[in-house]
């Protein structure tokens, strides 16, 4: 089943759409990441969880949220990329949040780059192990590897936050350096992290942030990393008005029991709670 906890509607009035981008031929190790959209979904029925949130929003009656189902990502990385933007164009035309179910962190910049049309000033919070700063990884400059780089060389975020970050080379710190960007490393985060953002804020959630205890379901298992409760924490304090979320590198392949999966449905249903706050707040204020 594919219901988020029974939020899931058939609706052209849909004011969160979630949309599966199953592709991996980025990542610089294990293939993997293009089954991630299939299990969330599957993690998500409504036989197994609800749709309440811990800050008692209910997705299916406090908003409209429907399942626009996958892009197709056949040929080469900048077919995918186009296609990408064009199945987010008539989600964002219509003022609605999207959330993308990758797929490796590749998926992401065609993501900001439809997002970054739609809101001319634009924040991100990048939860992930790895700052993925690198300008190109074994000669490919759209490597899952390479994101951000590409993100901020194009001017298409304002800020740029990283929480988690316990893997970051030289390199990657160089163009954080270059690029103002801010790491937040594990050795670091302080007890109640509370960020604050100006801008409309874009999240984009490498499940690789977590520890490997409670994400096993990833390719690149690097210890020492946030628990699923201290990530839901963080976006609970979050100061920001909250507009998309993708989430990318569920390798379900490594994690047969699904415990990556239903630590991915939990964090979009926590994010996407906010992204209701958010606009409750934003119609109170006009």
């Amino acid at each position: 089943m594919t219901d988020f906890g029974g939020a899931i509607r058939l609706s052209d009035e849909y004011r969160i759409a979630v949309l599966g981008v199953p592709y991996d031929a980025k990542s610089s190790y294990l293939r993997g990441a293009a089954l991630g959209p299939k299990a969330i979904r599957e993690a998500s029925t409504g036989l197994s969880t609800n749709e309440f949130t811990e800050k008692n929003v209910n997705l299916e009656l406090d908003t409209v949220m429907s399942d626009l189902g996958d892009v197709q990502v056949e040929g080469d990385y900048e077919r995918v990329s186009a296609a990408i933007q064009s199945a987010l164009e008539p989600v964002l035309a219509k003022g609605a949040a999207p959330i993308v179910l990758g797929g490796d962190h590749s998926v992401t910049y065609p993501v900001v780059k439809a997002v970054a049309r739609k809101y001319a000033a634009l924040d991100i919070l990048h939860f992930d192990a790895h700052p993925d700063l690198y300008d190109e990884l074994y000669g490919d400059p759209h490597s899952h590897a390479c994101t951000f780089a590409r993100i901020m060389e194009e001017g298409l975020a304002g800020t740029l936050v990283q929480v988690g970050i316990r893997a970051a080379s030289p390199p990657q710190r160089a163009n954080a350096r270059k690029f103002g960007v801010r790491l937040i490393e594990m050795k670091d985060i302080p007890d109640g992290l509370e960020l604050a953002f100006r801008n409309p804020l874009f999240i984009s959630f490498d499940m690789d942030a977590l520890d490997p205890a409670f994400a096993p379901g990833v390719s690149h298992h690097e210890a020492g990393g946030l628990s699923t409760r201290r990530v839901v924490d963080i976006i609970h304090r979050l100061r920001a008005r909250v507009i998309g979320l993708d989430v990318v590198e569920l390798n379900p392949t490594r994690d047969p029991l699904g415990i990556t999966a239903a630590a991915a449905v939990k964090i979009i249903k926590e994010t996407a709670a906010e992204i209701v706050l958010g606009e409750r707040e934003a119609a109170a204020r006009s």
